[in-house]
Order: structure tokens, then C-alpha cells, then sequence
């Protein structure tokens, strides 16, 4: 037993990964042409990946939203686990990283579950809610421009059935949240989210340490 959180040594790391992680052949494929990139480090993890998936699986989840693509690995992951009726509205605004999230969806045979839409996050969501879309999805990912974070999550509340999950990444901002020397937008944007979610009394709320830290935001 512990009374905290035990730091995630590299042996722990690779034995975690080596014993628990499960990854579709497409996802590591995915992630083996992501990696060459130069922005590969803004992928989520492979165990961060599983963990969301297997969060969407256990509140069956059929409508999806991701915000902040990139190539894929992460809605991948989700469409994966959707039922084969299920939807995921994926938002972003970067065509050259979505045309190789399109490939992999393809090779998955889970692109009919993918609503692509480039354009700013903000303006697919309000055109969801304009739809009279509120209320009827189940499962959100954040992982976009931090300084949005507060407009996408007021959104995705909106479009959230009760019960209905928001995970959003990025809460530990590599440490800096903790940092009081850090005082970046980015950084204080989700410093002032995170105080907000503590006390949002319209949701249950934790933060996990997987990844860069991720939110879990229940509606209730």
C-alpha cells in the first residue's frame, strides 16, 4: 500500500508498458511514422491512449468528441472501442497532420466512424449546439491551444449527456503548473481552469497523473 502517488521510475515505466500495454498494430504503426516528426512529442502516450480508450468502453460510450487532433493516435483510439455505429467529431485546423490520421483511420477500417471538421474547435462545437446537438454525447478528449481550454470545456459540458465524460490533457504542463516561476499564458490558462474544476459543482472531477496530467470531468 501507499499513502501517495509512487514516482514513475523508468524500470517502473517499462514494466508498466511491458505488462499492461496492449496497442492495435495500426496504433503502432502510427506512432513509429509520428515519431519522425517534428512536433512527435505533442502524441499522447500509448498507456494514455489504452486509458482513455478503456474509460469510453466502461460508460459505452457512442458519440465522441476530439479536439486537437493532430495524426490521429488519439482518436484512433477512440474510434477503435466506438460501437460500429458510433461517431467521433474530430476537430482541428492542421490538414497535413489529419491526412495522416485519415491514413491510419482507413487502415483501421474505422474512418465511417470519423467526422472530420477543420475549423476552429469552438466554431464545430457552437454548430453542434446550434444543431440542438446538446446533451447527447458521451465522451470528450481536450488536447488543443491551452488559452481555449476554458472555451472548449464550457462547450463540451453543453454537448455532454449527464454523465457524460471530459477528459482533458496537459494538466501538469510538464511540471510548470507547480512552478510559480512559470507564468506563461499557457501554463496559467490551466492553472485557472484546474481551480475552476475544483470547484465546478456541475461536475465530478479528478486529475490523474498519466501522461502530462489528465483531467477526468464527469457531468453530472
Amino acid at each position: 500500500m501507499a499513502n501517495r502517488t509512487i514516482n514513475l521510475t523508468e524500470p517502473l515505466y517499462d514494466y508498466m508498458l511491458s505488462n499492461s500495454l496492449r496497442e492495435h498494430e495500426v496504433l503502432q504503426q502510427l506512432r513509429q511514422e509520428t515519431a519522425q516528426l517534428a512536433n512527435a512529442t505533442i502524441q499522447i502516450s500509448p498507456e494514455q491512449g489504452q486509458f482513455m480508450a478503456l474509460l469510453a468502453k466502461l460508460i459505452g460510450a457512442k458519440r465522441a468528441i476530439e479536439i486537437g487532433v493532430f495524426t490521429g493516435y488519439s482518436s484512433l483510439c477512440i474510434a477503435l472501442v466506438l460501437p460500429e455505429d458510433g461517431q467521433l467529431t474530430a476537430c482541428d485546423i492542421n490538414e497535413d497532420w489529419t491526412n495522416i490520421a485519415k491514413k491510419y483511420w482507413q487502415k483501421a477500417n474505422v474512418a465511417h466512424k470519423v467526422n472530420l471538421y477543420l475549423a476552429p474547435a469552438t466554431e464545430t462545437l457552437k454548430n453542434l449546439l446550434g444543431q440542438g446537438q446538446a446533451n447527447s454525447y458521451d465522451f470528450a478528449f481536450i488536447d488543443a491551444n491551452k488559452t481555449d481550454y476554458d472555451d472548449f470545456y464550457e462547450l463540451c459540458l453543453e454537448l455532454m449527456r449527464p454523465g457524460g465524460l471530459i477528459t482533458i490533457d496537459n494538466m501538469f504542463m510538464h511540471g510548470g503548473v507547480a512552478d510559480e516561476q512559470v507564468q506563461d499564458e499557457s501554463t496559467n490558462a490551466i492553472r485557472v481552469l484546474t481551480k475552476k474544476l475544483h470547484a465546478d459543482s456541475r461536475v465530478d472531477v479528478s486529475i490523474v497523473h498519466i501522461g502530462d496530467g489528465l483531467a477526468l470531468v464527469r457531468k453530472r
